[in-house]
C-alpha cells in the first residue's frame, strides 16, 4: 500500500468517526426532543401556540402532535444511520426551520421558551429569553446534520 493510500485510507477512518458523532448527536437529541414532548402533547400544542404564527388553529393542532412523533422517529433514524444522507438533510433542514421559528419569536418580541428542549410556552414577565443559546445549538446541529450530508458514510451505519 503507497503513502497516499494509507493517508487516504486513515482520512476515511477518522471521516467515518465523525459522521458517526455528527449523527448521534442530530439524532440524539431530536429522539430527547420529541421524547420530553410527546408524554404530553396539549403542551407542545401550547408550545406552538406561544410562536403566534399566522395559521390556523387546526395546523397549530397538527403540528403540535406530530412533531414529537416525527422528531423521535427522524433521530431513530439518523441514530442507526439509515438514509443517512437524506433523513440528515431532513434533521437539518428541521433545524432551519427551528431557528427561523426562534429568530421571527425575538424579532418579534415575543417572550416565550421555544420548546425545543422544554414544555415551551409563554414566559412570565422578566424571565429571560433563550433565544441566542437556541439558535447557536441548532446551528451546531444544522452542522452536524451538513456534515453527514457531505460524509455519509460512517463507521457504524445501516447504509
Amino acid at each position: 500500500m503507497s503513502a497516499n493510500e494509507t493517508e487516504a485510507s486513515r482520512r476515511t477512518a477518522i471521516f467515518g468517526w465523525i459522521t458517526l458523532a455528527a449523527r448521534l448527536i442530530l439524532g440524539g437529541i431530536l429522539i430527547y426532543a420529541g421524547v420530553l414532548k410527546v408524554g404530553d402533547l396539549r403542551q407542545s400544542v401550547i408550545a406552538v401556540q406561544a410562536y403566534e404564527f399566522p395559521i390556523p388553529i387546526w395546523m397549530e393542532f397538527v403540528i403540535g402532535y406530530s412533531l414529537p412523533v416525527v422528531e423521535i422517529l427522524l433521530g431513530l433514524v439518523i441514530v442507526v444511520g439509515l438514509f443517512s444522507r437524506w433523513s440528515s438533510a431532513l434533521g437539518g433542514l428541521l433545524m432551519v426551520a427551528y431557528i427561523a421559528g426562534i429568530a421571527s419569536a425575538w424579532a418579534r418580541g415575543l417572550n416565550i421558551d421555544c420548546g425545543c428542549l422544554t414544555p415551551g410556552g409563554g414566559l412570565e414577565p422578566g424571565q429571560a429569553t433563550m433565544y441566542f443559546e437556541d439558535i447557536l445549538r441548532d446551528i451546531g446541529l444544522v452542522a452536524c446534520a451538513v456534515w453527514t450530508v457531505i460524509f455519509p458514510a460512517s463507521t457504524i451505519s445501516l447504509d
